[in-house]
């Protein structure tokens, strides 16, 4: 992670280095329990916090990330949880509301999907449809 620059930074964790640091700083206090009972994880603040990017910029199962960091899914499920509950409390790394979203100043941007809907051609469903097999046929 060191050796990316910037640009390559924010592609890969979701967030610019600079929002990483503030949020490392912010979990430190909270997250680090070496030397105190009850530390399960034996991940560093900063591996925490990449876990949780990772979980929610890639929608990757909690199984696979456990597999690629070697923890069970349980301990990733903890660990993105404590992450989320003590950036929500802070109140700093919060996305903009719709109120704010829709007052001047704030750009919009629509998309515009092009769908189109094709019919399937099934079969009728009706009587005759099915030949019925004469009772003098059945042995």
């Amino acid at each position: 992670m060191e050796t990316l620059s910037n640009p390559e930074f924010k592609r890969l964790s979701g967030v610019s280095r600079q929002t990483y640091c503030e949020m490392v700083e912010l979990l430190r206090p909270h997250l680090e329990r070496r030397g105190k009972r009850g530390g399960q994880t034996k991940l560093s603040v900063e591996d925490q916090l990449l876990v949780a990017l990772e979980y929610w910029r890639e929608y990757r199962s909690q199984f696979h990330i456990g597999v690629s960091w070697g923890l069970h899914e349980t301990t990733v499920g903890r660990i993105v949880r404590k992450v989320e509950n003590v950036l929500v409390k802070c109140g700093k790394f919060r996305l903009p509301s719709q109120r704010q979203l829709y007052q001047p100043g704030w750009e919009s941007k629509v998309m515009v999907v092009d769908v189109g809907e094709m019919e399937i051609e099934r079969p009728k469903k009706n009587r005759n449809a099915t030949t019925p097999v004469s009772k003098s046929a059945i042995p």
